[in-house]
């Protein structure tokens, strides 16, 4: 959500941020709600104003005997109470309607952030790691021998439809290791504090964190109302709305493994084949709550404890800042890291690490109180994936493939699983 204020001192401003993201302006319309807002506002005051010296002055004319100034009076008393209410319900519905429309409206990219339509104008900032030499074709997870067994697409149409998938034995153990893993990793040696909240969320928790109006249609909702989180960014986030914390005790860093459920509305044809791209799908997130000056400094934090997971799971991969035309709703900065996936022969996204500034605090009512005193001030919000587990799953399988359609196990993950240290070609783990 953005600070109506801040757009009334500097209208300008906040329209030439806005087409940095290809947005037409958007003051006037904003301006022109507010300004009938306030004008409701300052009326019905002044009726009450009004309403209120009458009312005093009833008692005086009745005293007197006066008894035409006393019916005057009165009549004016029971009018001016009739204008109050029918100044503050105008006062409501543009009230409504100025926050329905800052609510479908992004948040405004930070200054460094390159500018540019798409991703095409995204920009690499690093590289860890060289891509294997393979002396075989490198296949796609789905193709490997030894993945074969351990994944079911058939079975998970049957049950669900495409873009669903059953894993068994040594690729189900295999998932499940990694996210202990990545957990392990995060609460132990990133100090994050490690949650398990709910998957299904009130509507107004998706608000709070941006999926909620204008995205509904990438996520599902049950049928009483309740909504099934595309992203635990939703519930971690969601834990500091309408509270006021204490300066002292920021930041808030939460880490939390969960599924994730998305109806991928916009992708129609795109990444089917495999478990790349799924309706259902596990991810282990990271967010944390911060003090304003401490935002830019924390996203760094966060992209660095994503990048060492792949960093010990010995996977190559390159670091990007997305341009304003690609960045999320919710972000005024967002870095991609992206996995060097053998099989497609390209680095693909695995983890999205976003700074949101104020946008979202706003939107939950999200404040802590300063130290030295004063009023409450918004928090800023983080969030990224450390790691989309799936994902990691294929980079992992991908990269360790054999000619003989064996995968061997990063180092990192063998404790996880017996010291087992690879997937033999018939699908068991060895």
């Amino acid at each position: 959500m953005h600070d109506i204020r801040a757009i009334r001192d500097n209208p300008a401003a906040f329209d030439a941020a806005l087409a940095r993201r290809g947005l037409p302006p958007q003051s006037p319309a904003i301006l022109s709600l507010d300004e009938a807002r306030r004008a409701c506002i300052l009326a019905a005051e002044t009726a009450q104003a009004e309403r209120n010296a009458a009312s005093r002055d009833v008692g005086a004319a009745k005293a007197a005997g006066n008894e035409a100034e006393f019916d005057r009076l009165r009549a004016l008393v029971a009018e001016k109470k009739d204008d109050i209410a029918r100044l503050e319900d105008d006062a409501k519905t543009r009230d409504d309607a100025l926050r329905d429309l800052l609510a479908t409206i992004p948040n405004l990219p930070a200054a460094d952030v390159p500018d540019g339509a798409d991703e095409a104008a995204n920009i690499e900032i690093r590289r860890w790691g060289s891509p294997r030499a393979f002396d075989f074709a490198p296949r796609e997870h789905y193709d490997i021998a030894g993945v074969k067994p351990g994944l079911d697409f058939e079975t998970a149409a049957k049950l669900s439809g495409a873009r669903f998938v059953v894993m068994q034995g040594a690729v189900a153990r295999l998932h499940r290791a990694l996210t202990q893993f990545m957990l392990d990793v995060h609460t132990i040696e990133n100090g994050l504090t490690e949650v398990n909240g709910p998957v299904l969320v009130r509507s107004e928790t998706m608000f709070g964190t941006g999926q909620l109006p204008k995205f509904g249609e990438d996520s599902y909702q049950t049928t009483n109302g309740w909504w099934l989180i595309p992203t635990s960014e939703v519930s971690l986030t969601n834990i500091v709305a309408g509270e006021i914390l204490d300066e002292a005790d920021l930041p808030k860093r939460y880490t939390a493994h969960s599924l994730c459920f998305r109806s991928e509305a916009g992708s129609a044809g795109r990444d089917t084949a495999g478990m790349l791209r799924q309706h259902q799908f596990e991810k282990v997130e990271m967010v944390s709550i911060t003090h304003p000056d401490q935002s830019d400094a924390e996203q760094k934090r966060m992209l660095s404890c994503a990048e060492g997971i792949l960093e010990r799971l010995a996977i190559p991969y390159r670091t990007i800042v997305l341009c304003t035309g690609d960045m999320g709703f919710g972000a005024r900065r967002t870095y991609d890291i992206e996995a060097w996936l053998p099989g497609q022969n390209t680095y693909r996204e695995i983890s999205s690490v976003s700074t949101c500034g104020d946008f979202q605090a706003r939107r939950m009512n999200a404040r802590f109180r300063p130290t030295g005193g004063g009023k409450p001030e918004f928090l800023h919000t983080l969030n990224g994936s450390g790691l989309a587990v799936g994902r990691c799953l294929i980079a992992v399988l991908e990269n360790g493939q054999q000619a003989d359609g064996a995968v061997l196990i990063p180092a990192a993950l063998q404790p996880y699983i017996g010291g087992k240290t690879c997937i033999t070609p018939e699908g068991h783990l060895a």
